[in-house]
């Protein structure tokens, strides 16, 4: 299983197994390189710690542990889970902050705490069937066991063809899962409890906030954020597109950096909007970043799809994962760790479809229904079916979640009634 996975950790493996339980880690080295061998285990070897990503937090977390009488082995920060865990349980995951997930064997107890961060950055998947349960960071090393089928979950299927990527907790295999960002599972008895750790929530401000303050408080937050990101053993660089994310992201890492940041584009040999590399010169020229650039034909990109839909694992109809896997490929020639700008136009609403989906709210409850009717029949006769289901999704009364789907859904729920056989029906 863990040989499947020799691509996420080329730096070293770690096993323990006894009579329950059996754990594999491939690791890619950041902190501690030298002592921070996985498994990891606290004093007694009561608790036994592999872990996949970073707690940017660690050295805070190691000082109070250390002063409630824990001792340390390494400087790793992945130690830190297996300490904080003997002192707060599973409630652990409430003083992490990072990007992390991790499987904690608590050999007293004979329970597996499996653990995802609260976004979800880090990937966790799961199998359960006859009281044994398999886990991995890719599905690919879940079908390596051999009690695994790889039946197609129809489900996933069908909501892949809508939303055109799989959502957790669903994934492409039958019997396969992914675990929900903010979620625990504990393991015992041959048996999972699953729950939720940590969820977004929305209050109202208990008084109304300047936009002065609240730019300032963003920036704050985001120096912060970045200044974690830094801490590392090894080269780090920054993926730089030239948009506002990852311009942000630059320009916050070189005022932190000690020297010049080293900053990636990928670029190819077209025009137009798929081509950033004019606005990322821009940005590595004014923050004097150490700017490397690959330009790629896009006639190579066919040679590249076998290998990308293997690492996949299940169906993903986004693009972009072409040229983010060909400059991370090319970033991992001089460094270890990049920073992105990824999942900023979520944060900040920053696709186009937030602003149409706002107008529809409005206007498809102040505009009379007769000119909305009138004004979808005009769209498609001057300007064809496309603008037509635009103007009607846009002008049509529909609860929030059913105008969502409308508007990103790929497959229409009358175009998958006419494509499906009656098997998946």
């Amino acid at each position: 299983m863990t040989r499947t996975m020799v691509h996420r950790g080329p730096d070293d493996e770690g096993f323990y197994s006894d009579q329950s339980v059996s754990l594999g880690m491939r690791r890619l080295s950041i902190i501690d390189l030298e002592s921070g061998h996985q498994p990891i285990t606290n004093e007694d070897q009561s608790v036994w710690v592999i872990f996949n990503g970073e707690i940017y937090n660690y050295r805070e977390l190691r000082a109070s542990l250390e002063k409630k009488g824990h001792r340390f082995a390494t400087g790793s920060d992945t130690e830190v889970i297996a300490h904080a865990y003997e002192e707060y349980g599973e409630a652990c995951v409430h003083a992490l902050r990072g990007m992390f997930t991790f499987a904690l064997w608590d050999r007293a107890r004979a329970r597996l705490l499996l653990a995802r961060d609260r976004l979800g950055i880090k990937p966790l998947y799961y199998w359960i069937s006859g009281g044994v349960l398999v886990f991995g960071s890719e599905i690919k090393a879940i079908l390596a066991h051999p009690g695994v089928s790889r039946e197609v979950n129809v489900t996933a299927l069908d909501l892949y063809l809508t939303l055109q990527y799989v959502p957790a907790p669903w994934t492409m295999f039958e019997g396969i899962q992914k675990l929900l960002p903010g979620h625990l599972l504990v393991w015992g008895d041959r048996e999972a409890r699953i729950e939720r750790y940590w969820d977004v929530v929305f209050l109202e401000a208990p008084r109304p906030v300047r936009e002065a303050d609240a730019v300032e408080a963003l920036r704050e937050r985001l120096e912060e954020a970045v200044r974690y990101r830094l801490i590392a053993d090894v080269p780090l660089g920054a993926l730089l597109s030239g948009g506002v994310d990852s311009s942000v992201i630059v320009a916050l890492m070189a005022r932190a950096a000690s020297g010049p940041v080293k900053t990636f584009t990928v670029g190819f040999d077209v025009g137009g909007k798929y081509n950033e590399l004019e606005e990322a010169r821009l940005i590595a020229k004014r923050f004097g970043t150490d700017h490397h650039e690959l330009v790629m034909d896009p006639r190579q990109a066919q040679e590249w799809l076998p290998k990308l839909i293997w690492h996949l694992d299940e169906p993903l109809a986004d693009r972009a994962f072409l040229p983010t896997f060909l400059i991370c490929r090319f970033a991992r020639e001089r460094v270890k760790v990049v920073l992105t700008g990824e999942g900023g136009d979520e944060l900040f609403a920053g696709y186009p479809r937030y602003a149409w989906f706002r107008a529809g709210e409005a206007l498809s409850k102040r505009v009379p229904a007769a000119i909305c009717d009138a004004t979808i029949r005009l769209a498609g006769l001057a300007a064809g079916e496309k603008i037509q289901r635009y103007a009607q999704l846009v002008l049509t009364d529909l609860p929030p979640a059913d105008r969502h789907l409308a508007w990103v859904g790929n497959f229409v729920p009358d175009a998958k009634s006419a494509l499906w056989g009656p098997a998946l029906k």
